[in-house]
């Protein structure tokens, strides 16, 4: 009998010890799959500089509106959420890339009476919150550094939709809409001055790669 009794004893010692191990062992899984979600479950998108486009349109002398791009600029998200819903946007622009189809404009804008690009070369946006409204529609809430000079901002956007474009990526497209205004970044004379309206609509279409 204690024989049998010391028999039973040292094989429940020993299958302890294996449960043990492979309860340390799922752990370690646990806290690797964990950490691998942590580190990289956020998502960088980039733009598809071939199909995206900035613009902006100002009112000339309250009878007109004058369009235009800026030609060099880049979109950067980076989200975990499928939806977007979390994700974290920026947009670097360069003030003399701007094109308005009028050399003498164009170099009129980027002087120091306008965008003085020489000293502030780059327009940057970057999001604060990008919070989903309703099916598609987002709001994007942000501050935009123009002229020197940085405000808040928000901006409505549409998601567009996925395709795996000819990039071969997976490929967001977006919309985004909004308006400034001059004079808060001290951009121009008045619009009795200049004849160029104060309120300026802003919009980009813009398709992102997955990376």
């Amino acid at each position: 009998m204690t024989t049998k009794i010391a028999f039973v004893s040292g094989g429940s010692r020993e299958l302890g010890k294996k449960m043990m191990l492979a309860t340390k062992g799922t752990l370690l899984l646990v806290a690797a799959i964990v950490l691998a979600t942590t580190s990289f479950g956020q998502t960088r998108w980039t733009t598809d500089k071939n199909h995206s486009q900035l613009h902006f349109s100002a009112v000339h002398f309250g009878i007109a509106h004058i369009d235009g791009v800026f030609n060099k600029f880049t979109v950067a998200m980076t989200s975990e959420k499928e939806d977007f819903s979390d994700a974290q946007v920026e947009m670097v622009a360069q003030a003399t890339s701007i094109n308005t189809q009028m050399e003498i404009r164009d170099n009129d804008l980027m002087g120091k009476n306008w965008f003085d690009a020489e000293q502030f070369p780059v327009i940057t946006a970057k999001s604060t919150s990008f919070k989903k409204v309703k099916g598609k529609n987002y709001r994007l809430a942000g501050n935009i550094t123009l002229h020197g000079v940085t405000i808040p901002i928000v901006f409505n956007v549409v998601f567009n939709g996925w395709a795996v474009t000819n990039t071969k990526k997976e490929t967001a497209g977006f919309t985004v809409t909004g308006k400034v205004k001059r004079s808060d970044f001290n951009l121009g004379g008045t619009p009795l001055e200049t004849g160029v309206g104060n309120e300026i609509e802003v919009w980009a279409n813009v398709e992102i790669g997955k990376n």
